[in-house]
């Protein structure tokens, strides 16, 4: 077996990749952490994905232990504000749709005569919880998808996979990197603080060692590029090429602003915020304390000063004299994450723009599928070609659903909102699009590679974006609508006992201060 890892980079991706290695391996290979401390975390008050709750599982991390300590809250969904008219809203919630009579409840919503309301309000719990900032747990820390289990006999509604709710986190990244340092540094992760000068390598083109600045030569049989968009080993040493996706995502650039804030007068709505702009869109972050927020934009289409402006302006006196972080982006995937003996991880791997907040995703996928391929001194190719194809088509995948949210948006009240309807997209996902116009995504019928997303995600999109005129199934027609309107009742008494009964999630995570 291979006997040691060098990990180059440390802030989100390098600590997730460390803690999680050592969780899985333990002391039975060496893990050494290096890391300059001039270079600071990019993370700016991450919004994570419902899939995260598995790495802290993992870990062996309650919430109770991290949350308070990255001042953390939860995540029931994303509010997507204006991207079909001004002042219209909904919601991609992390909850599955309820299925009556082999259809959707959305699908069942869609067939009505005159699809009227709000499908996300009428479909799913999630957007009133949000609206009402409600916590997803009882002060006794219970969560609310116990109070829903009590079903009446004879009920043949079920979701599409059971009846579990999903939720995710958002988290300060800097706080989050520290806390997870601390963890793998008491497990046994070496950690060396330095600036990496040189990538030495055999004849072959395999990484035989780093030289850092002051503390001399680090060695390893494995080196996991965690170094970010500038991509120093897998890049720039081993020359794997980058594959840009700016030709479907035009948006590389970003201002972010860390606000302070008081939330018990501000309250703590459950979900990130995504409001569509003149040139892309600006997120909205509640974390306990303060809020993180940035404007996502294309510089064909704005520049850096107009961008800082519009977010200053949407942020409010509360933005003043605040400084701003400008980011460029580098939108696209390595085109092989695995070459020899070099993997990267997180933004030397590959990113998209953090619409659906995949950033943290891309990290947590790329160490689980590290853990199962993971090597021994034959490195047999088949377990880095599975790895590659496993980890480009989660890239690709998110990508395609990424480009689905421009295209499939009504708002094209200027050139930017326009172009989003004439540039390229994906044939795949174009041959989609067209099935879709008649029947509403179905397990069949979206991106058939694990990238994260399920059929209901897609469901929630073209029924709010509302850019692709869309046809119920005409069987539904012939169908005894009781049961559905039953389901839709149901699903309407639950939100008002849940409004009722839950805390709010300030209450919630003030308890415990």
């Amino acid at each position: 077996m291979l006997e040691s890892i060098v990990v180059v980079g440390g802030g989100t991706s390098g600590w997730m990749t460390a803690s999680y290695l050592s969780a899985a391996f333990g002391d039975r290979i060496s893990i050494t952490v290096v890391e300059s401390d001039r270079v600071p975390t990019i993370g700016v008050g991450e919004a994570t994905f419902s899939t995260v709750r598995h790495f802290f599982e993992y870990l062996g991390l309650a919430e109770r232990d991290w949350m308070p300590a990255c001042n953390a809250t939860y995540k029931l969904g994303i509010r997507f504000e204006n991207w079909r008219a001004p002042g219209h809203h909904f919601y991609h919630p992390f909850e599955r749709q309820r299925v009556v009579a082999g259809f959707s409840l959305p699908d069942w919503w869609l067939a009505r005569s005159s699809p009227a309301g709000r499908f996300d309000e009428e479909c799913f719990l999630v957007g009133a919880l949000c609206d009402n900032e409600r916590s997803p747990r009882h002060l006794d820390g219970s969560l609310f998808e116990g109070d829903l289990a009590d079903r009446s006999p004879g009920r043949s509604t079920l979701t599409e996979q059971g009846t579990q709710f999903p939720y995710a986190y958002h988290f300060d990244a800097a706080l989050l990197a520290g806390y997870l340092r601390d963890y793998a540094v008491a497990r046994g992760v070496r950690h060396v603080v330095d600036d990496v000068v040189r990538v030495a390598q055999d004849d072959r083109g395999w990484i035989t060692h780093v030289a850092t600045r002051t503390r001399g030569d680090l060695a390893g049989d494995l080196f996991v590029d965690c170094s970010g968009f500038r991509g120093l080993l897998i890049n720039e040493a081993v020359g794997e090429p980058f594959d840009s996706y700016q030709e479907t995502l035009p948006n590389d650039s970003a201002v972010a602003l860390r606000v302070p804030v008081d939330m018990e007068r501000r309250g703590l709505r459950p979900c990130t915020t995504a409001t569509a702009q003149d040139a892309g869109w600006i997120w909205t972050i509640p974390l306990y304390g303060r809020i993180g927020t940035g404007y996502v934009y294309a510089r064909d289409y704005c520049s850096a000063e107009d961008a800082e402006r519009t977010l200053r302006a949407f942020v409010g006196p509360a933005a003043d004299d605040l400084e701003a972080n400008h980011l460029r982006m580098r939108i696209g995937r390595t085109r092989r994450s695995w070459v020899n003996n070099c993997i990267a991880v997180g933004l030397a791997s590959g990113f998209v723009e953090p619409l659906e907040s995949t950033g943290i995703f891309f990290i947590q996928h790329a160490v689980e599928q590290l853990v199962k391929h993971f090597p021994d001194s034959d490195w047999n190719p088949g377990l880095r070609d599975s790895y590659n194809r496993l980890v480009g088509r989660c890239m690709d995948g998110v990508r395609e659903f990424l480009v689905l949210h421009y295209y499939a948006a009504a708002r094209a009240d200027n050139a930017y909102w326009k172009d989003t309807k004439t540039r390229k997209i994906p044939d795949s996902l174009a041959e989609r699009i067209e099935q879709w116009r008649t029947k509403l995504p179905h397990s069949e019928s979206v991106y058939p590679h694990y990238h994260g997303f399920e059929a209901y995600s897609y469901v929630c999109m073209v029924l709010g974006l509302g850019g692709i005129p869309l046809s119920p199934s005409p069987g539904l027609r012939l169908l005894d609508p009781t049961a559905a309107q039953r389901e839709f009742r149901l699903l309407a008494a639950q939100a008002d006992e849940l409004k009722r009964s839950l805390p709010s999630q300030y209450a919630y995570f003030a308890q415990s201060r």
